[in-house]
């Protein structure tokens, strides 16, 4: 069950339908369910989610999880209590206000809520490890860290526009998984040939991305990043100035709202936090926006964002990132010449399928909402494939093995690379072959994703990462 209707909900939904499961969506707003009720295949209630009669009435007893993501982090709190003391199994929390981030331990020992999510704290601490870290951004990450997915462009680079896949230099031990073109996914082979302004994903370990980065200059300026300016100061904007500003970056936050503004600037130590409009080019021409490192734009409003990165990127600032919810503008960002769009309910979305999928799968949604996703599954000694090379496995066109882990090898597969019991592998695939996958791998009357998928109703079994 999923109570809140807003953009995370129909997200959760969407992905969580696409893999079978029985979903139902709560929302007191019926023009909101008439929306969904377009769109999606599932079972919509308009009601209150956090009134116990109507839980009651839903056979809550009877649901594996129920995700609250209402605009109220106290509505939340107190669907879950509800819900877990009526019988759900697991309850899971989006939760975003700072107050509550203080006492999450009490909150979720105490209410009985299994997961606490907060899209904006993510959001943020993604954002920070990109600049403090001066890293390329990562789509996703596996066996603890050794393997790791990038995006990037190709805008119109000589050494990718043109050429087929197979025909690539500078990749080696590495995988290009996928190639976003025009919004849409597509699994590429050796005679694909890419187009300009493709965005490409490279799967691979940490060292060998790093490598690639700095061959064809990927991450731009390695210049440190000392100096940033931050438009907006709701949850995001605060999470990520008190974070910065603890590893001694130099914050300027613009912020309009009066009332906000004197909460940050009580709040914030070391930050120097401005009323103003934020896009007005004078004020910050004032604020010396051409000596900025970086510029981070998370107002509320996608195009403010995107416009105002932009406009830094022009002024001469290094990198320029963008929080973009909205999923009908993944056909234009990736033409766009700003460094990085961030998008909280992918994020989020992906935090809640891996607590979903249990402890021995990891799940990914990529940039473009969820229509390709990263699984790592381990082989099991009784899965048919044993000993077999992936050519004989005859993938389906939307499935593509990118990384073999096996003990502290990693592998880069080809068709003859053979697979062992206890192998981790990394697999991407499109959303529409999840059914694919989940047949593929099956193991005598279940299958592993089927197995994990069963068990991952009691998600604290065998969790080892």
């Amino acid at each position: 069950m999923i109570v809140g209707g807003g953009k995370l909900g129909v997200r959760l939904a969407a992905t969580m339908n696409n893999e079978k499961m029985d979903v139902t969506l709560v929302d007191s707003n019926q023009s909101v369910i008439d929306k969904v009720n377009e769109h999606l295949d599932v079972l919509t209630v308009v009601a209150s989610g956090i009134n116990v009669s109507v839980l009651k009435d839903l056979n809550i007893d009877k649901f594996d999880l129920l995700v609250a993501c209402t605009d109220n982090d106290a509505t939340n709190s107190i669907i879950c209590t509800f819900s877990k003391k009526l019988g759900c199994k697991k309850t899971i929390a989006r939760i975003r206000d700072p107050e509550y981030m203080e006492q999450l331990d009490f909150i979720r020992d105490e209410l009985g809520i299994d997961l606490i999510i907060n899209p904006d704290l993510a959001t943020a601490n993604t954002i920070a490890k990109y600049l403090l870290k001066n890293v390329i951004f990562y789509a996703g990450e596996f066996a603890s860290g050794r393997v790791k997915m990038f995006d990037f462009s190709i805008g119109h680079l000589k050494d990718f526009v043109g050429k087929r896949v197979a025909e690539l230099n500078g990749l080696d031990d590495l995988l290009i998984t996928a190639i976003s073109r025009e919004g849409n996914l597509i699994i590429p082979d050796g005679s694909t040939i890419l187009e300009p302004d493709d965005v490409i994903y490279v799967l691979g370990m940490f060292e060998n991305i790093e490598i690639l980065s700095r061959r064809f200059k990927l991450r731009g300026s390695e210049k440190k990043v000392e100096n940033t300016m931050i438009l907006g100061g709701g949850h995001v904007g605060y999470y990520l100035a008190k974070e910065l500003a603890k590893s001694k970056i130099n914050v300027t936050l613009i912020e309009q709202d009066p009332k906000k503004v004197q909460n940050l600037a009580e709040l914030l130590d070391h930050v120097l936090v401005i009323e103003g409009d934020g896009t007005d080019l004078t004020l910050l021409e004032e604020e010396n926006i051409e000596k900025m490192d970086a510029f981070i734009g998370v107002t509320g409003f996608d195009e403010q964002n995107l416009l105002m990165a932009l406009m830094a990127k022009q002024a001469g600032v290094n990198k320029t990132i963008a929080k973009v919810s909205r999923q009908n503008y993944t056909h234009v960002i990736d033409k766009l010449a700003i460094d990085v769009a961030i998008n909280p309910i992918n994020i989020t979305a992906s935090n809640i399928l891996k607590f979903v999928r249990g402890g021995k799968v990891a799940s990914v949604s990529l940039l473009l909402g969820g229509k390709g996703e990263v699984t790592e599954i381990i082989a099991t000694p009784d899965m048919p494939y044993i000993g077999k090379p992936i050519y004989k496995l005859h993938l389906p066109k939307g499935v593509i093995i990118g990384t073999v882990i096996r003990d502290k090898e990693i592998i880069i597969p080809n068709g003859n690379t053979i697979i062992e019991a206890n192998d981790r592998l990394v697999v991407f695939t499109l959303a529409e072959n999840i059914d694919s996958l989940k047949q593929l791998f099956k193991r005598g009357k279940g299958g592993i994703l089927g197995e994990l998928w069963n068990r991952s109703k009691n998600p604290g079994f065998d969790s080892d990462y």
